[in-house]
C-alpha cells in the first residue's frame, strides 16, 4: 500500500541501490524528518549506525540528544551521542551546522542526512536572496560523499507522517519556529505566501530547478577541468565565455590554497581577466591576494 512511510522507504531504498555504500551511518536529531529516515535505514541496511549530536544550545538538549539515541537503539541501531560546542562567526545557525559537520565527517563510508524537499526549496530561496550565484542555487547535492541526502525529493510533510504510521515520537525543536532564524521565516511565512500566490508546488518547482542547475553546473566544472591552456595566462583565460572562465579560476584558486570562494571572490578575481583597466589585488580568504602582473594571474600570501 502507497503512502508516506512507502515515499521515506522507495526515496532510500533508491539511494542505497545506486551508490550501493559498504557502510553507513545516519545523523539523527531526534525531529521527524532523521527519525523516518534512521527508521527505514535500519531496515534496508542492517548494521547501520546512528549519530546524535548534542549541539548544547538548550537546557534539555542533553536529555534530547540521549532519548534520540535510544529510539535509534530500539529501531536496531547502533547509536552514539556526540557533544560539540557551537562557536566561531556567521552567527548561531553557521556555527551550529559547522560543528555538526566537523562531528559527522570522522565517519567511514556514507553519512544520510535528513534533508528533504522543503530543505532544498529553503536553500534555494536562501541562495537567490543573497545573490550567491548558480551553485548555491542548484542547492544541496544528494550524494556529496561522505553526506548522502536521500529525501530531497520527499516533503517534509511525508515524514512527520511516516513517524506516526512507525508510531515514533519525533521531538519538536523549539528554534525550528524562533523567527529570529531567516530559515524559520523562509519556512512560515516566505514559502506559504509564495504558495499562495503562484498557486501551489513552490516547493517542487524550487527543488527541480536546483537539480536543473546541479546538471549545468557539473558541465560546466567537466569543461573547467578539462581546460588545456595555462589557467595563470591572461591571454588563455581571455577566450573562454565568461562562466567558464571563473569555473577555470575557482579551480585554480583552490588550488593555490584559497580555502573558500564566494560568487563575488570569483568575479573580482574574473575582472583581472575579463574588465581590467589596471586595477590593484583582490583580497581574498584566507589571508591571500590575487593579483594581475605581466599578463599573468597570481596568487600569494597578504604580507603582514
Amino acid at each position: 500500500m502507497n503512502g508516506p512511510l512507502a515515499e521515506v522507504r522507495t526515496a532510500v531504498k533508491r539511494f542505497l541501490a545506486e551508490h550501493r555504500p559498504e557502510r553507513v551511518a545516519v545523523a539523527v536529531s531526534g525531529g521527524a524528518d532523521s527519525l523516518a529516515l534512521a527508521a527505514v535505514t535500519a531496515k534496508l541496511a542492517p548494521g547501520s549506525t546512528a549519530v546524535v549530536v548534542d549541539h548544547g544550545l538548550q537546557e534539555d538538549s542533553a536529555r534530547v540528544a540521549a532519548e534520540a539515541a535510544r529510539t535509534c537503539r530500539g529501531l536496531g541501531l547502533d547509536a552514539e551521542v556526540r557533544r560539540v560546542v557551537v562557536d566561531g562567526p556567521g552567527g548561531p545557525e553557521a556555527a551550529a551546522r559547522r560543528a555538526r559537520y566537523a562531528a559527522l565527517r570522522p565517519e567511514r563510508g556514507v553519512v544520510l542526512l535528513g534533508h528533504t524537499r522543503d530543505d532544498q526549496a529553503e536553500t534555494v530561496l536562501l541562495g537567490l536572496g543573497r545573490g550567491s550565484g548558480p551553485r548555491s542555487i542548484a542547492g544541496m547535492r544528494p550524494y556529496d560523499p561522505p553526506w548522502g541526502r536521500p529525501l530531497l525529493g520527499v516533503p517534509r510533510e511525508a515524514t512527520n507522517a511516516a513517524c506516526a504510521e512507525l508510531d515514533l515520537t519525533p521531538w519538536v525543536d523549539p528554534h525550528n519556529s524562533d523567527p529570529a532564524y531567516m530559515r524559520v521565516r523562509l519556512r512560515t511565512e516566505v514559502l506559504p505566501l509564495l504558495e499562495d500566490v503562484l498557486q501551489h508546488g513552490v516547493a517542487d518547482a524550487l527543488a527541480r530547478t536546483a537539480a536543473q542547475l546541479r546538471e549545468d553546473c557539473d558541465a560546466l566544472d567537466a569543461l573547467a577541468e578539462a581546460f588545456e591552456g595555462d589557467r595563470q595566462t591572461v591571454a588563455d583565460l581571455e577566450r573562454l565565455p565568461p562562466a567558464l572562465r571563473r569555473r577555470v579560476l575557482r579551480l585554480w584558486l583552490l588550488g593555490t590554497g584559497v580555502p573558500e570562494l564566494s560568487d563575488s571572490h570569483l568575479r573580482r578575481v574574473d575582472a583581472l581577466v575579463g574588465g581590467w583597466h589596471g586595477q590593484g589585488g583582490v583580497w581574498l580568504p584566507g589571508g591571500f591576494v590575487a593579483r594581475r602582473l605581466h599578463g599573468r594571474l597570481q596568487v600569494e600570501p597578504v604580507q603582514s
